[in-house]
């Protein structure tokens, strides 16, 4: 599978989103009957499209209403909605930064010490309204939040890095035993993040409900330009699947993957779960609901770093609410819209009727997938040429 790539040097190539296309089998399916059930730790929902823990994407408000629609938005813990009882105040100065000086504001914001009395209300807010509460914090902070959320009310808890290995190597400060966190710990815990089959594995051997697989693919994530590091999403995700195959022939636990970031619109997501994604996990998308709390503005979640911040702040614009967003109507023409429609669809172009269904779909390398026949797209920048 490698190439030279110098004397005594040898590279994998991997892929991503762009470059593979799903082949239409011998069999189809009527959309409407298609099974989209994504389910973890025994939890049932018919949306297997998580909003990602950022501050621009989820709020309460917004994870209470993805609840409705059926599915999960991530709070997350470490940004503005624990640090100020009032978030939207700053939320409004992100929203009006200009982009020289966003990421010194958001570098300030978030200087300002996280309460851990906001973290119980927040979680408490979403329960009140029969939400169902997730929520994200960095390894560092996982011990005494999880506690906090789990008095709270929280259904399922992650913890979330750049990267995640259970072989963290640190002698200036404690690192979190996952082992023992995840058997302590009384809700489900998701852990992310990682791309590799190796890592995968053994962080399945930690006993986590499910595993968050991808670095850097993010639409406001420069951990690939900033550090160097990542792999594309389609071979991170084929790569984990293949792990999780194999711990679950080995233990008889099946344990989900979410392929997050790298997806901004429908054919993006249906080529992750052909990939073998259990669900996916996207924030560009959701930014862009008229609910979200960045007001058009997306940024990552390590841009407040003070020393390397490895995000940036992006307007992806409001195009409609979460719903059309959803389950359409569709009003664009970019399939950032309607992505439920655009997986069902699809799924039933390929005769799959559920989604382990779509682990089994044949995929191609396809380059010229993106541009094949769009000449005039391209050229009047519509549909798949924006």
């Amino acid at each position: 599978m490698a190439e030279w790539i110098g004397i005594g040097r040898r590279a994998r190539r991997c892929y991503g989103f762009d470059e593979i296309a799903l082949v239409p089998g011998a069999q189809t399916v009527n959309p409407n009957e298609v099974d989209t059930t994504f389910e973890i730790a025994g939890k049932k929902f018919k949306v297997p499209i998580l909003a990602a823990a950022m501050d621009g994407v989820v709020d309460v408000d917004f994870a209470i209403e993805m609840s409705k629609l059926g599915g999960i938005a991530v709070l997350n813990l470490d940004g503005v909605q624990t640090r100020y009882e009032n978030p939207d105040t700053v939320l409004e100065q992100i929203a009006k930064a200009t982009p020289q000086k966003a990421t010194e504001l958001i570098q300030s914001i978030y200087k300002t010490p996280i309460k851990e009395k906001l973290i119980s209300k927040r979680i408490t807010e979403i329960k009140r309204k029969k939400g169902t509460a997730v929520v994200s914090c960095i390894p560092a902070h996982a011990e005494k939040f999880s506690k906090l959320a789990i008095a709270s009310g929280a259904d399922i808890f992650a913890v979330q890095s750049t990267v995640t290995t259970t072989r963290h190597i640190a002698r200036e400060y404690k690192s979190l035993d996952l082992f023992k966190f995840c058997k302590a710990t009384k809700i489900p815990v998701i852990i992310g993040n990682c791309v590799t089959y190796e890592t995968t594995v053994e962080l399945m051997e930690t006993g986590p409900a499910g595993l968050l697989i991808g670095v850097g693919p993010g639409a406001a994530c420069t951990t690939r330009g900033v550090l160097g590091i990542g792999v594309p999403q389609v071979t991170a995700t084929v790569d984990a699947a293949s792990a999780r195959d194999f711990y679950h022939k080995r233990t008889g636990r099946y344990i989900p993957i979410i392929t997050d970031g790298g997806m901004n619109r429908g054919g993006d997501i249906c080529k992750a779960f052909a990939c073998g994604a259990d669900a996916v996990m996207i924030g560009s998308s959701f930014a862009r609901a008229k609910e979200a709390p960045g007001r058009g503005y997306h940024w990552g979640m390590a841009t407040s770093h003070v020393n390397l911040p490895r995000g940036t702040r992006i307007y992806v614009g409001s195009t409609g609410s979460l719903k059309e967003i959803l389950f359409g109507p569709a009003r664009v023409d970019d399939g950032s819209q309607n992505l439920m429609g655009a997986l069902k669809t699809s799924m039933g172009s390929l005769g799959a009727p559920d989604l382990r269904e779509m682990h089994d779909v044949e995929i191609i390398i396809a380059p010229s997938i993106q541009t094949e026949g769009k000449i005039f797209q391209v050229d009047q920048r519509v549909g798949m040429g924006k």
